[in-house]
Parts: C-alpha cells; structure tokens; sequence
C-alpha cells in the first residue's frame, strides 16, 4: 500500500523555515539583509501568525537570522557558528507558548515517578509540579513537551497553572525564583508512542516517536528540571551543524 507525499510533507512552519534558508543561500536575502515583515510572511505562505513566529524562531536558535524587537529579523552576515546550533531543549526553555498557540494538557502537582525521581535526585514520589503542552500546526498536533519540576523551585511560578507562558521557562525561573539555567544533558531515543501520546497526539501504536529527554542544571551542578519531548517521527527531523 503506498503513502502519499501529503501524510509525510513536513509541518507548515518547517516548511517556512525550509523556504526561508533556500532562499538565504541563493542571494535573495543576503547577510545582514532585513527579511519580510510577519504579517508579509503571512501572506506570502498562508498560515497563522503562530506559526511564523515559530519559523523565525527556530531560524533564529539555529543562528540563521537576529530578531530585533520593534524592528524585524535579519539574515546574520555570517555562517552559524557550532554553538548557536539548534538544540532541543535549548528551543524548549526559551519557547514563548502564548505566541504560538500552546495549549496547556494537564498541570500541577504530582507525586515523582520513579524514573523522574532518579533524574531530579529526589526520593520516588516526592512532589514536583508537572506542566504537559501541546503544540500543534495548522491544526495537527505535532509535539507534545512535559516538565517536571521539584516543587520548592515551582511554587511561585506560574509552571503549574493553566495559562500559556508569556515568556520562556528560562526567563519565567530566572525572573520569579532566580535561578539561573546552566547546562543541559540531553538523550534522543526512537521508540513507540506512550498511552498518553497516542491520546494527545492522535498516533497508532506503531507508530514511531522521537523522544528528547533533557535534564537542566543550574550552576552548582543541581538537576532543577526535566524535560520531555515527544515528536511524531513523519512530521520531525533534527538538522546540527559543527565544525571538523
């Protein structure tokens, strides 16, 4: 039985991001050259603001281009360098949910599981605050995240309500606890879809998931957050760039 091209195209925003670096690459935007506006962009590929600001996001964490507030995004004059790439959990902490439609699964308190527990060095069952976010693409959901927190850290904070996040959870810890993000250890695994993905995600049981497992340290070395990615694998690839 064959599969159209349409079921494995990529989602809209990757698809901008796609257009966007051709287009850089060829000279029609050279280095330090302004890009169209979002609501140009809008029109020019016809989708939701959201999911331009997601592109120019994701441009913008691999080190392709520099947002300017007030003043729009540029092509950087230089090729990126091996630590501007694209990291997962990286794009996670600094993602603003209000912008770009996030909807809040499930959040608030929750006993650690055991396998949380181990990776926050806290004792099974002990209380953390859990925040799942769905994110979707012209309608079709395409990651669902999951922190886990120690509760001590998250009380105060708004990780465990059911508002979209105006601003990054880096921002939001650094500003509401002062804690200040480190480091990140960062697992990728292929495997099937957990009962709550297939749920949330509208996947089979077969199908294949890519799963990004990020622990977040502060600078005394402490794990303060987990991170949870899940990415149905028609709709994901992760792209790095690093020097030889």
């Amino acid at each position: 039985m064959s599969i159209s091209d349409e079921e494995y195209a990529p989602p809209k925003y990757a698809q901008i991001v796609q257009a966007i670096r051709r287009k850089i690459a060829d000279g029609t935007y050279p280095p330090g050259s302004q890009l169209p506006s979002e609501t140009q962009l809008v029109r020019e590929f016809a989708v939701s603001r959201p999911t331009v600001v997601r592109a120019l996001q994701v441009l913008q964490l691999r080190g392709v281009i520099d947002r300017e507030h007030g003043k729009g995004s540029f092509v950087k004059p230089s090729p990126p360098a091996e630590e501007d790439s694209s990291r997962p959990g990286r794009a996670v902490l600094d993602r603003v949910e209000v912008r770009e439609g996030a909807t809040i699964v499930e959040a608030g308190s929750r006993p650690a599981p055991a396998n949380v527990a181990a990776l926050l060095s806290l004792p099974e069952g002990a209380p953390v605050v859990m925040r799942r976010v769905l994110l979707a693409d012209a309608g079709k959901p395409c990651e669902l995240v999951t922190f886990w927190c120690p509760i001590e850290l998250a009380e105060g904070t708004d990780l465990g309500g059911v508002e979209p996040l105006t601003v990054g959870v880096r921002q939001h810890m650094q500003r509401i606890k002062g804690v200040k993000l480190d480091h990140v250890i960062e697992r990728l695994a292929a495997r099937h879809p957990l009962p709550e993905e297939i749920k949330t995600l509208g996947l089979t049981k077969t199908a294949a998931v890519l799963a990004v497992l990020s622990r977040i340290f502060d600078g005394s070395g402490r794990p303060v957050l987990i991170i949870e990615v899940a990415l149905p694998g028609t709709l994901h690839e992760l792209e790095d760039a690093y020097s030889l």
